[in-house]
């Protein structure tokens, strides 16, 4: 269905923009002369005057329509309204869901706290400029857990706290004492971190205390939290590398430890010796996601990669520098430095920080203020006798979340009202489905009572929420104007779509007539038809020349070889999981061509090559890869390799149908360096402007760059086909319809201005 655009600039415009609109005060009212009467409807100046200041650009983006021209685009707008709402587009299913998925959307921003959104995000960005090292002890206690548990958990966290401040050694304590499982091999080193890493009040207390200062205990999901902080820094900002990587697994032989090794260093060799960074990543890296993109990862911060990889990246100082091979848990690394960056200005970094004090651990927090601000604004009176009568119910399966309310009891759940809001009752039966619906395991240790008593707190927010979001067009006139725009928006979609749009795109008669009637309105200047080349000089010109001078053009993109033992053409699993690799190259473009070549030592049998080939080819047909897609190249024993093991291998070299594909590749190290640009050119194009304007090749030079035009032929002005102006004619068709459908509405719903209000508003 097609938008009206007054539906997506009210969502965006309303985006953290403040909701704290007080309540419009109660004003006597008085009759207000109509503007403008439509059969029996009457509109006020005001209600004109409040569409023209949102829409006086609607029409033209660059001049601005008097109140006197709007007053017809508001006049057949509200036609438009009034025949909706009489054929009961507003009471279809179609017009309430999409009304209710709007309605959502926009409720969020106001249901949230918008300066303590901002508050949070300021704090956040504040701390993103420091980075904290700090070491943690847990003493592990479940967020459900009994208030005695739990003060048993805070008087050890502190006995413990005790024992430190007396000079015991933290990394042996938390060593010996700490529940987080990684204690055993950090001691309790958390190594440096920043904001959103960890839970908000852990963060919070981490980056309010001095360093060499123990923390008091620190409450979390998990159990308390005492926090020594180490030492803190200034950010390093974000790294982004490419990287060589050969997996080591954690179970691997000394023997697969050393061949790992051996491959790291001679590919680290290869680089050093001159080769090319992407080929030697394409033939020597493990990590088949990122080497598909010459090893480049997403760029990163402090405590998002491991330590050995995140420190050597944050050591090198020069773009396309790379350092020694190193060990990491995952197997070796070569890094190579592709860019550094410090941390953004806020006005950048706004729009992300807000959306993640959102949805991170602060969102408590949010939830919390929101909470409380609901529980002063309405009347909320709980009924502690009928919450005791859910004793018989709390039992063992809340902890599993298996939890089921059916049981024997003489309780009639439907009418017991457990609370009400602004007196309006919400029943008990009601509540325990909630807790049926929102239940999950609970950690060992939870005690039912408390579990059963936070399903109550969160269910009775949840319907204060759900009660604000109700009355929000009372409470927020903002809001109520914008849920109104967006109504009458949808209501106008539907109507157009039904009367216009639908029309124009399925009445062919309708279209081949206009166009007959009209075949002047479409037309096609002279024009070029050709290839334009941009490079930023003659060798890159050249190199671009020749790669598209016949098709399929060659691709600076191989795949894995694969290697075969002497007299075998049988795959094995490592070489069909290179295969699957061309697969999905192949897949994911779609006008790829692969050459697969395939060679034979000399001691081998003639066929043997073919062989391959033919393994290879039908492991590709199997996957839907067609036999278009594969070229078959058989060497036999020619081109032999020094490496003797290659001799016995099948390559796969890429080519495309697709200029487009040539142009990727050049613009693989700096994005736009080179543009080929294929198809009709007009002769107002700024280029053809300097050309001549004929058939052949032509080389020209301006504004620091090289150009290379290839006119193949000029066509003559020409009426265009119905098929090539169909979407112009659809277009033009709309506009006929428009007015048409506007006209019969006209004389259904009778207009009259007011011409003594209409003249007050010239004025």
């Amino acid at each position: 269905m097609l938008k009206y655009p007054i539906l997506i600039s009210l969502l965006s415009a309303v985006i953290f923009n403040s909701c704290k609109t007080s309540a419009p005060k109660t004003q006597v009212v008085t009759e207000t002369p109509a503007l403008i009467q439509i059969g029996t409807e009457k509109f006020t100046a005001t209600d004109f005057l409040d569409s023209y200041t949102k829409n006086k650009f609607a029409s033209d983006s660059v001049k601005e329509l008097t109140a006197e021209e709007y007053l017809p685009v508001y006049r057949d707008q509200k036609i438009k309204m009034l025949a909706a709402r009489q054929e009961g587009l507003d009471t279809t299913n179609d017009y309430k869901e999409e009304i209710n998925s709007y309605y959502d959307q926009l409720a969020k921003n106001f249901l949230v706290d918008k300066v303590l959104v901002e508050k949070l995000s300021t704090e956040a960005y504040a701390r993103m400029k420091q980075e904290v090292k700090a070491s943690h002890i847990l003493i592990a206690i479940p967020e459900d857990a009994s208030p005695k548990d739990t003060m048993d958990a805070y008087n050890a966290a502190v006995a413990l706290r005790g024992r430190l401040e007396e000079g015991a050694d933290f990394s042996d304590m938390a060593a010996k004492f700490s529940k987080d499982p990684s204690a055993v091999h950090n001691k309790g080193d958390l190594g440096y971190f920043t904001v959103f890493q960890t839970v908000y009040p852990f963060e919070t207390t981490a980056y309010n205390l001095p360093v060499g200062k123990i923390s008091q205990p620190v409450r979390s999901k998990t159990g308390y939290h005492i926090i020594k902080v180490n030492d803190r820094r200034a950010s390093r900002g974000t790294v982004r590398i490419a990287h060589i990587m050969v997996k080591v697994d954690k179970k691997a032989t000394e023997a697969q430890k050393t061949a790992a090794k051996i491959k790291i260093d001679e590919a680290y060799k290869k680089l050093q010796s001159g080769q090319e960074w992407d080929a030697v990543a394409e033939s020597y890296s493990d990590d088949k996601q990122s080497s598909k993109n010459h090893g480049l990862l997403p760029p990163f911060g402090t405590g998002q990669m491991v330590p050995e990889v995140e420190e050597t990246s944050f050591a090198l100082t020069k773009p396309n520098a790379y350092a020694a091979p190193v060990l990491s848990s995952y197997g070796w690394h070569i890094i190579k430095l592709i860019e550094k960056k410090n941390l953004e200005p806020y006005s950048v970094m706004a729009p992300t920080l807000r959306q993640k004090v959102v949805t991170d651990s602060r969102g408590k927090v949010l939830d919390q203020a929101t909470a409380k601000r609901l529980r002063t604004k309405y009347a909320v009176q709980e009924f502690a006798d009928q919450y005791a009568l859910f004793n018989p119910l709390i039992d063992s399966t809340l902890i599993s979340g298996s939890w089921d309310y059916m049981k024997a009891v003489s309780t009639d759940w439907a009418s017991n009202v457990l609370f009400t809001i602004e007196k309006r009752p919400y029943e008990a039966l009601s509540f325990l489905n909630y807790i049926k619906t929102q239940q999950k395991p609970r950690p060992k240790g939870s005690a039912p009572e408390v579990i059963f008593k936070h399903y109550y707190n969160d269910y009775l927010t949840d319907r204060l929420f759900a009660y604000e979001k109700e009355h929000l067009e009372e409470t927020y006139p903002e809001f109520k104007s914008q849920i109104t725009e967006i109504r009458q928006g949808v209501l106008l979609d539907l109507l157009t779509e039904e009367n216009v749009l639908q029309r124009s795109l399925t009445d062919s008669v309708g279209q081949q007539a206009y166009y007959q009637k009209n075949m002047e309105h479409f037309r096609y200047p002279e024009r070029a038809f050709g290839t334009i080349v941009t490079a930023p000089d003659t060798a890159t010109l050249h190199a671009v020349k020749r790669a598209i001078a016949k098709s399929p053009y060659l691709l600076e993109r191989k795949a894995n070889e694969l290697i075969f033992k002497e007299g075998s053409s049988d795959l094995t699993q490592d070489q069909i999981d290179k295969l699957y690799d061309v697969y999905i190259i192949l897949q994911k473009n779609p006008d790829y061509v692969v050459e697969v070549a395939g060679y034979r030592s000399s001691t081998e049998a003639e066929t043997i090559s073919a062989d391959r080939i033919r393994k290879a080819v039908q492991y590709l047909s199997s996957k839907n890869i067609s036999i278009v897609k594969i070229l078959e190249k058989d060497y036999g024993s020619f081109r032999q390799s020094a490496e003797i093991e290659r001799n016995r291998r099948i390559s796969f070299q890429f080519y495309s149908q697709s200029k487009k594909d040539v142009e990727k590749v050049y613009n693989s190290v700096t994005p736009d360096a080179v543009i080929i640009q294929e198809g009709y050119f007009q002769k107002n194009n700024a280029l053809l402007g300097q050309a001549k304007w004929e058939a052949g090749e032509q080389t020209l030079t301006a504004n620091g760059l090289t150009y290379w035009i290839d006119i193949e032929k000029i066509e003559p002005a020409r009426v265009k086909t119905f098929a090539e102006a169909r979407g112009g004619v659809i277009n033009e068709y709309q506009k006929v319809l428009e007015k048409q459908w506007l006209e019969k509405l006209q004389q259904k719903f009778p207009v009259k201005v007011n011409q003594q209000e209409l003249e007050k508003i010239k004025r």
